[in-house]
């Protein structure tokens, strides 16, 4: 049995991950490559074989950061890519592997986020939540899905004349970005750098699409989106605060949801929030129930739970002080924070 991960396994692993219902587009060594060349993390990816057969993956990310935190992570930016496997000796071997692993570098946690209930006996946190839903065959059982009250935003959208383009070009991914960073500044987080958002262009050019959303001639929202097997996942997205009067974040959402359908997708997943946020509680409205996301944890050191997040009350100074940047600072400043708060 093989719990290595070499170069050339790229392709097998790819199709695993394809091929295990808990595989996710973050376990994909596309995505591997996209936060290796624009964070510089450290990858430690593991795989068991047995026979020249995989029979499980867990990507892994070492995430040192000194003074702040020296942690190994799966993975840095992702959802969720915990351990993946096709039973419990082959998941067992993996976990193993990563507590030994977290012991030679000397990390002080390991950071599983499973998307799961396991059984692995650790330390566990539901700090974020998940939001999933069908994409039925057509638009009007869509329609009927949404709650009344996000219905009639979404009608006031199309009222003020709201229209929506889809498209891959480079010219739309520019002015996703601007938009995209006016908005993380408004709610205090700092932006990913532009290169971040470059490189998943170049390793998902057939799964990421950019929805705008039009007011007259005017780009008043955007949000990228990716598709990976049965599921559209909008992962950024943002809107000019100065044009949300017209509902543009229902009215994009709803847009995102038809194309799903129209390509034939099956489930819409809203991505991770946290609780007590604006994010969380807007999908809710959405009529997506709420399921937490069991993250675990090894700590060999002992201690508690790392609390590195922008909710942490810690920051609520930063936060604040960030709000009232100009844009300009905080796409100079944001991506050398953001490497933070993987």
């Amino acid at each position: 049995m093989r719990v290595t991960y070499h170069q050339d396994d790229a392709r097998s692993w790819d199709k695993y991950v394809a091929s295990n219902p808990r595989g996710t587009l973050f376990h994909t060594s596309g995505w591997k490559r996209v936060i290796e060349k624009t964070f510089w993390y450290r990858p430690y990816y593991l795989l068991v074989e047995d026979y020249g057969t995989i029979k499980g993956c867990l990507p892994l990310f070492h995430t040192r950061l000194w003074p702040f935190h020296n942690g190994l992570m799966s993975v840095p930016f992702g959802m969720a890519a915990g351990i993946c496997a096709d039973d419990e000796t082959a998941a067992s071997a993996l976990l193993e592997e990563a507590r030994r692993l977290t012991g030679r570098l000397g990390a002080t946690y390991l950071e599983l986020r499973h998307a799961q209930a396991n059984n692995f006996q650790l330390e566990t946190q539901d700090l974020y939540y998940t939001f999933e839903r069908e994409i039925f065959e057509d638009d009007e059982k869509n329609m009927a899905a949404i709650p009344r009250k996000q219905r009639r935003m979404v009608r006031e959208g199309i009222k003020a004349g709201l229209t929506a383009t889809v498209s891959r070009s480079p010219e739309d991914f520019r002015a996703f970005y601007e938009i995209y960073a006016h908005s993380v500044r408004n709610l205090g987080t700092p932006v990913f750098p532009i290169r971040y958002f470059q490189a998943l262009f170049q390793e998902f050019p057939e799964r990421c699409i950019i929805l705008s959303v039009w007011h007259e001639t005017i780009r008043v929202a955007a949000v990228m989106a990716f598709s990976h097997m049965d599921r559209l996942m909008p992962l950024y997205g943002g809107s000019l605060r100065s044009y949300q009067r017209y509902a543009v974040n229902d009215f994009m959402y709803w847009e995102l949801m038809r194309y799903g359908c129209a390509q034939g997708l099956k489930i819409f997943d809203f991505g991770r929030s946290k609780k007590g946020t604006g994010a969380f509680d807007f999908k809710r409205h959405w009529g997506f129930e709420p399921r937490a996301l069991p993250y675990q944890y090894y700590l060999p050191r002992g201690g508690s739970i790392p609390n590195v997040n922008p909710l942490n009350p810690k920051y609520r100074f930063f936060i604040a002080a960030w709000k009232k940047l100009p844009l300009e600072a905080t796409k100079i400043l944001g991506p050398v924070l953001v490497r933070f708060f993987p």
